[in-house]
């Protein structure tokens, strides 16, 4: 079925934006299409020139030798034998046919044509009309002997313009062939010079589809040309993250796996035991119970992923700008509940603004694991300080509790995944200094552990602040 024009016209558009080669044959066709017409053009300009040039010198010519054989004769009338040379110079096959017109210096005609227009300017072809018929003509002054100091004839030889048009469409088509010749040879050679380009990234793309989808290894640069070294890198930039987020991936099921597995067989386990109990008051203390292992699963599901989401290259980068002061207000005010079943004395010191830019969701998450973990390490009737203040380059976010602290041979263990000390008793994962470790780091800030005034945990993260 034959294509309409607009539906083949579409098509080619369509192949045109999807092909990189057909693109740059494209372009390097209408270039040099641009410049063969502008060739064209001044070819044609060229040959009409060159052709009116010739034209012109065989008037000049023809006109030289009819003025050379006009003679005085012995009385002094002035009669000229046109010589057949001066004619026959314009017998070039076209069909031309020449006039000419001789007269004297007092304006007598000698010989030819009476009617014959002379052009304005001497020794210039001019194109006139003559009997309906365009020619180009000349008019030549010469002395002739035996006239006088002043004695001399004007001499106007025009003719046809059939063989200078000849010369003229003859120049510019030998012109056009070689442009066009030109043409072809240039598409041949950017044809094959675009296959041959093209060659190293066609292997590229050969390697990208015999890589396995667990390989990501980087590519070799020197596979292609300089210009396109930057898509390799970014190509292998690209591989790297994903490898980093595999391994994210990876290590997020490993945790999930084996972190779910106890509390997953304890609800089981106080679920069946609470359908089996008779006794209501049993029965509402394993449903506590129950309740309570929920939400310990819940949590610790919540902080698996908000450690996934911390690890670089997990999500992308955000520059919020965001006020630590009113995160860790709004922190403190979510855990006041909690706080006040410890009967805790929980509160905040801050002066002001603390602005800093980045993740506002990951910062909030990295101040509820730094109070989370200080309120269920601080015994009953406690104390948790949350402190902020701000620094010429530096954001500081502390918590202080009276808790048991961290022993110093210790604190830089506990920053690693559910590493845990020995004889806690509170609950919790081992992921929560972990977490804050990960979305400081990702920050740009530090974090430290040392000993509160309380003879607890005193926790200090330093954040860069907003410029």
């Amino acid at each position: 079925m034959a294509l309409s024009p607009s539906a083949a016209l579409s098509r080619m558009i369509r192949r045109l934006r999807h092909s990189l080669r057909i693109q740059l044959l494209a372009w390097i066709m209408v270039t040099l299409a641009g410049v063969v017409s502008f060739n064209l053009y001044a070819g044609l300009r060229q040959a009409r020139e060159t052709a009116t040039l010739v034209t012109d010198q065989m008037l000049l010519g023809s006109a030289r030798m009819i003025a050379e054989a006009v003679r005085v004769d012995a009385g002094g009338n002035m009669e000229v034998d046109i010589p057949p040379a001066a004619l026959e110079i314009f017998d070039t096959g076209f069909g031309d046919r020449v006039y000419y017109r001789v007269t004297s210096v007092w304006g007598s005609l000698v010989s030819g044509y009476v009617d014959l227009k002379s052009p304005d300017i001497e020794r210039e072809g001019q194109d006139i009309l003559f009997r309906n018929t365009s020619l180009r003509a000349m008019t030549l002054t010469h002395p002739v002997v035996g006239l006088g100091p002043d004695g001399a004839v004007s001499v106007t030889v025009a003719v046809t313009r059939f063989s200078q048009q000849a010369m003229r469409t003859d120049l510019w088509f030998s012109d056009f062939n070689d442009q066009i010749l030109l043409v072809i040879v240039a598409g041949l050679v950017t044809v094959f010079g675009l296959q041959r380009g093209l060659a190293p990234v066609l292997r590229l793309r050969d390697a990208v589809r015999q890589r396995r989808r667990d390989q990501l290894e980087p590519f070799d640069e020197q596979l292609v040309q300089r210009e396109l070294r930057p898509l390799v890198a970014a190509l292998n930039d690209y591989m790297t993250r994903v490898q980093g987020q595999m391994a994210a991936q990876r290590r997020f099921v490993a945790n999930a796996a084996h972190q779910l597995r106890t509390p997953l067989t304890l609800l089981a386990t106080q679920a069946s035991f609470a359908a089996r109990e008779n006794d209501p008051s049993r029965r509402e203390e394993a449903l506590q119970a129950l309740v309570r292992s929920t939400r310990q699963a819940t949590r610790l599901a919540e902080q698996l992923l908000t450690l996934t989401r911390a690890e670089p290259g997990s999500r992308a980068p955000r520059a919020d700008r965001i006020d630590m002061t009113a995160v860790a207000r709004q922190v403190l005010e979510a855990h006041a509940e909690q706080a006040l079943r410890k009967n805790i004395d929980l509160g905040l010191e801050a002066e002001g603004e603390a602005i800093v830019i980045g993740d506002g969701t990951m910062l909030r998450e990295m101040v509820v694991n730094l109070v989370d973990n200080a309120l269920r390490y601080t015994p009953d009737g406690g104390r948790v300080t949350v402190n902020v203040r701000g620094t010429d380059d530096r954001i500081l976010v502390s918590v202080d509790d009276n808790g048991p602290g961290i022993p110093e041979a210790e604190r830089h263990q506990v920053l690693e995944r559910f590493y845990r000390i020995m004889g806690t008793q509170a609950e919790g994962s081992g992921l929560g200094l972990a977490i804050v470790k990960e979305v400081v780091e990702g920050a740009g800030g530090t974090v430290t552990l040392g000993t509160s005034d309380g003879g607890g945990l005193h926790v200090e993260v330093k954040i860069p602040a907003a410029n």
